[in-house]
């Protein structure tokens, strides 16, 4: 398991004044200061935070929706509560896929971008959850493809040596963020920490992210949160609208992909209207007609979808462009 950070305090956080500020509905709520909110839910991952109060702050920003201050201060704690991971060295930057959707209707090709990434030589990591009743995972793909779970930095550093993605559970990566994920099983709906496993960066050094959005009430938020709260010296991120939530282009027809670096936005994809005509896919949805249809792709038997290997093409070049830039960097440091 992946070593975490210890909590310096195991005091229990009183935490009716956050609940006072954010628990009264829409149109009454206050949002916390980044500070706060930082304050908050790093109690929340450390186990200070008493079971009915967790229950009434998670209840609260669901309804409020997170501000800008609060995603930024639940980040930075959430990042500080596992340790990060060491990207090889080589010519890309590290490129972190969340998954935690998985394929619902259509059959998720999330392994084939991935695939087609590290084959090319870059470091991917892809982490979320192993299984999601009435959909396929990644990891359910994968695990057909041969590839193992990865559970702790020695086991990923061997995974990157073979060109292939690191596979971790959210469970090994951040348990303590884990934890509070499947509380959903307990509330029914989801709590921000659904939104915070699909915008961290679990590298020490720069990263691209890839990271979607469902609902469009996000979209404005995010794209503040990574222009103007994000660090970044953290690296960069192509956000866009998930494919069934999943952070890969549509086979039918491409979203916008949007690219955040050092406070700027660049529409890398522009967002195509939909067409009758059926792009290459697999017959159905299931993990393991998926895997023997990717394998196929990877192999040049089947055409990989045209929207995918645009989105390899910009990941590549904005990969290979950060490690460039942390060259040079590292190169005047040492002048």
């Amino acid at each position: 398991m992946t070593i975490e950070h210890k909590p310096e305090h195991k005091e229990p956080l009183a935490a009716a004044r956050f609940i006072k500020e954010i628990g009264r509905g829409i149109k009454g709520a206050r949002s916390l200061s980044r500070e706060d909110a930082g304050l908050l839910y790093a109690a929340m991952l450390d186990g200070r935070v008493s079971d009915l109060e967790m229950g009434g702050i998670l209840l609260a920003l669901r309804i409020k929706g997170e501000s800008v201050d609060e995603i930024a201060g639940f980040i930075e704690a959430a990042e500080a509560s596992f340790t990060p991971l060491t990207a090889p060295d080589g010519d890309y930057a590290p490129i972190v896929i969340p998954s935690y959707n998985g394929a619902r209707q259509l059959p998720n090709l999330l392994p084939l971008l991935a695939l087609l990434l590290a084959r090319a030589g870059a470091p991917v990591l892809i982490h979320g959850v192993t299984g999601d009743p009435g959909r396929v995972t990644s990891v359910e793909i994968l695990q057909a493809l041969g590839h193992p779970l990865v559970h702790d930095a020695s086991q990923a550093t061997a995974q990157f040596a073979c060109r292939a993605p690191v596979l971790m559970p959210i469970e090994s990566l951040a348990p303590r963020m884990a934890r509070l994920l499947a509380m959903r099983r307990i509330l029914g709906v989801r709590n921000s920490t659904h939104t915070l496993v699909k915008i961290m960066q679990p590298f020490a050094q720069p990263a691209l992210r890839l990271t979607s959005y469902t609902h469009p009430d996000y979209l404005q938020m995010l794209t503040t949160y990574f222009s103007t709260a994000a660090p970044a010296a953290r690296g960069d991120v192509f956000l866009m609208r998930g494919t069934e939530g999943e952070t890969v282009a549509n086979a039918k027809r491409a979203q916008q992909i949007t690219w955040i670096h050092d406070g700027e936005c660049t529409v890398l994809v522009q967002k195509q209207e939909p067409t009758d005509a059926l792009p290459p896919m697999p017959a159905e949805r299931d993990a393991a007609i998926t895997a023997k249809w990717i394998a196929a792709a990877l192999r040049g038997e089947q055409p990989v979808p045209a929207a995918i290997v645009e989105q390899v093409e910009h990941c590549l070049h904005v990969s290979r462009r950060l490690k460039s830039k942390q060259s040079g960097v590292h190169h005047e440091a040492a002048g």
